[in-house]
């Protein structure tokens, strides 16, 4: 079974910005979509930003202008730049994987912007 594994979250400061990482333990031939997903106490999880197959991505409005997600299929990675960070950001962040049969997560990491 493939794994996901997010690395990259911690506490910064409003403003600031950080960089998440989500590696994929081998190759997923025919993924539809990656995407980060995060949940922040007491709320539902949400989807932050999405990137299909053909490079096309989608984001939330609340991250749009802030947040930027990539992938580097040679070394199986999705990334997601955040700037601008703010409290509102705070949550875990989630990688997603999905195909036909397959929605894989990962174990979450988490991000903390402190005012």
């Amino acid at each position: 079974q493939v794994q996901l594994v997010e690395s990259g979250g911690g506490l910064v400061q409003v403003g600031e910005s950080l960089r998440l990482s989500c590696a994929a333990s081998a190759r997923i031939y025919g993924l539809n979509y990656m995407g980060w997903y995060r949940q922040a106490p007491g709320k539902r999880r949400e989807m932050v930003a999405v990137i299909d197959s053909r490079g096309s991505t989608n984001y939330d409005d609340s991250v749009k202008g802030r947040f930027t997600i990539s992938r580097d299929n040679a070394k199986n990675t999705l990334y997601l730049e955040m700037n601008s960070l703010k409290p509102e950001d705070t949550a875990v962040y989630y990688c997603n994987a999905y195909k036909i049969g397959l929605n894989l997560w990962g174990q979450g990491t988490q991000v903390t912007v402190s005012s």
